[in-house]
């Protein structure tokens, strides 16, 4: 068996010609575009995961039938899926500074 395993370029050849199949990373050379890949896909994976937790956290809060723990436990919830997607976002404006600032990345935008 002869070939690169870790090859981000497969060249198949059969009867219709030959098929090109690449890999994730063929456009990734430097952190930043590892970053940007990333982002377009951990960002929205997150805004879901928010989304559920603030429902479960408004449905504990709206089915505690005034009991102050479970109020807590929601309220908790809600507070927590907020303080963690902003605490995301912080940290994705923070290494685009990172990298503006050391000459490896675009900036911000």
């Amino acid at each position: 068996m002869e070939g690169n395993y870790i090859a981000q370029t497969l060249n198949i050849s059969g009867n219709n010609g030959a098929t090109e199949i690449t890999g994730p990373l063929k456009n990734i050379d430097t952190l930043n575009d590892l970053l940007s890949v990333l982002t377009t896909f951990l960002y929205p994976l997150a805004s879901v995961i928010l989304l559920f937790v603030l429902i479960w956290g408004g449905y504990d809060f709206l089915m505690s039938r005034g009991e102050s723990d479970k109020v807590e436990s929601g309220k908790a919830k809600i507070t927590s899926g907020i303080i963690g997607f902003v605490l995301l976002m912080l940290s994705y404006v923070i290494t685009r500074v990172i990298g503006f600032i050391t000459g490896t990345g675009n900036g911000i935008l």
